[in-house]
């Protein structure tokens, strides 16, 4: 069940004093919008919707904010310091005893314990469950762009590298955080979707041919876009200027979004993506010609071996 706290919003509004409150919600909470906003309207606050896509709080609506005297952003915790900014989490209530299915696909007796924001609320649960199963449980304390003990993030691992653990079980739907994790850490990682039951063992092998594809296509390209994102909590910018220093084909291009009609039209034969990581992993099949992650770039370029590949995380 997720639940939209307007009590707590509306309370977080008085306390700082606003007038104005703009709101920001991820692409499955925007019908949330109209009633947040109606309540925050019977409570006396002019409120303004931003609705333009929204993939994270790396993904602030700062040009909506600027309209405003508070931003409250739904759905994630922050990964970069913004005054006037709130968060609100959305949670997700499981049945934490779902995770005894996993334990049978354990080689050992412990294990490294990590999951998504929906869920950090009840890692403590989890761990305290799987420890009545006889399973010691490693949990990261949080920090940094995952603020929550054992939170990861498509872009950073780090609450999984903390564990120092041989062996990981991720609670959490999807395969591109776990299949991150065990890239980013070396160990074993079980996965299991805590609505369907689904346990799997992941594997990255599939992902790097993939990737392996698109770094040999882009050998031979003779112009070179390196992507520097706008967004307030994807921007590399020293790390853009690092990579389009490693060819003469290679020039900066800023953006905001992303999208397969925006490379199509500038023409480039191959792109280094220093935005969303997500973006070269999950989204390849959209782009026309090779989007690369930095390490990638380097692989092209000759910096790095190939045996030297890392998943791309932002810090």
């Amino acid at each position: 069940m997720s639940l939209i706290p307007v009590s707590d919003i509306i309370r977080r509004a008085e306390e700082s004093g606003a007038r104005t409150v703009a709101l920001q919600f991820p692409e499955g909470l925007k019908r949330k919008a109209f009633l947040v906003a109606c309540d925050l309207k019977k409570a006396g606050f002019s409120v303004i919707i931003n609705g333009d896509p929204c993939y994270g709080s790396c993904d602030l609506c700062l040009d909506t904010k600027e309209m405003a005297d508070l931003l409250i952003h739904f759905g994630h915790a922050p990964v970069d310091e913004q005054a006037g900014v709130c968060y609100e989490y959305v949670h997700y209530e499981i049945d934490v005893h779902v995770i005894e299915k996993a334990i049978s696909h354990l080689n050992g007796k412990k294990v490294g314990l990590i999951t998504t924001i929906q869920h950090v609320h009840q890692i403590s649960e989890m761990g305290t469950f799987l420890e009545s199963k006889g399973i010691e449980c490693l949990v990261g304390d949080g920090g940094g762009r995952t603020p929550f003990p054992g939170q990861v993030l498509g872009c950073s691992f780090e609450e999984a590298k903390k564990t120092g653990a041989d062996e990981i079980l991720f609670v959490g739907t999807g395969v591109f955080h776990p299949i991150g994790v065990q890239l980013s850490t070396g160990a074993r990682v079980i996965a299991i979707d805590p609505y369907s039951g689904e346990v799997q063992e992941v594997s990255a092998s599939r992902l790097l041919r993939r990737r392996f594809l698109q770094i040999e296509k882009a050998r031979g390209a003779e112009s070179v876009g390196i992507i520097l994102s706008l967004k307030s909590g994807q921007k590399r910018p020293e790390l853009a200027k690092y990579l389009a220093a490693l060819s003469d084909n290679a020039f900066i291009i800023t953006m905001r979004e992303v999208t397969p009609e925006a490379l199509i039209n500038l023409g480039f034969d191959c792109y280094v993506n220093t935005a969303c990581p997500r973006l070269a992993y999950d989204d390849q099949v959209r782009f026309p010609v090779p989007l690369l992650s930095p390490a990638e770039f380097e692989i092209v370029c000759g910096v790095r071996e190939w045996d030297e590949y890392v998943i791309d995380e932002i810090p």
